[in-house]
């Protein structure tokens, strides 16, 4: 277990995520076909040639997807009791294949439940491109696990 308990979780704490992953065509194509979503935007070159991207873009799910999967060693593995929500989620910048993404966390808030065994978190999750553009930003909340529950 790799995650932070909530009494870890610092307010205004940024984690640079050190996983990255460069996006393949295949990749675009199995989240889509595993999800139904045939917007021809990110599947028919043709289509997306005459758009304002001149080319096939990443779906953007995918793309939250991996920023949360990247983020989950450093902040939650092992330590979450469940997610709770996704908030204000952004794709400032378009994905396209062979972009590298890399992700970095920063706590916004905390806070004990009413009984006090665990912990609300609130973290701004962005992902950037090889460009260190942003490319797609979120609010996460989490319930978190508190280390004196754990061990008991």
């Amino acid at each position: 277990m790799t995650g932070l308990y909530y009494e870890e979780f610092e307010v205004g704490q940024t984690i640079a995520h050190d996983k990255r992953r460069t996006v393949s065509e295949s990749d675009n194509q199995r989240f889509c076909d595993m999800t139904m979503n045939q917007q021809p935007l990110h599947l028919d070159e043709e289509f997306a040639g005459e758009t304002q991207f001149g080319e096939r873009i990443v779906n953007g799910i995918y793309t939250l997807a991996l920023a949360v999967g990247m983020t989950i060693p450093d902040t939650t593995d092992g330590t979450v009791v469940a997610n709770l929500g996704y908030d204000n989620v952004e794709h400032p910048k378009p994905v396209f294949h062979g972009d590298t993404i890399r992700a970095e966390t920063t706590v916004l808030d905390k806070r004990e439940t009413s009984d006090g065994e665990r912990g609300v978190v609130t973290m701004e999750v962005e992902a950037f491109n090889q460009d260190d553009e942003v490319v797609c930003s979120f609010e996460r909340t989490v319930l978190a696990l508190k280390a004196e529950s754990a061990e008991e």
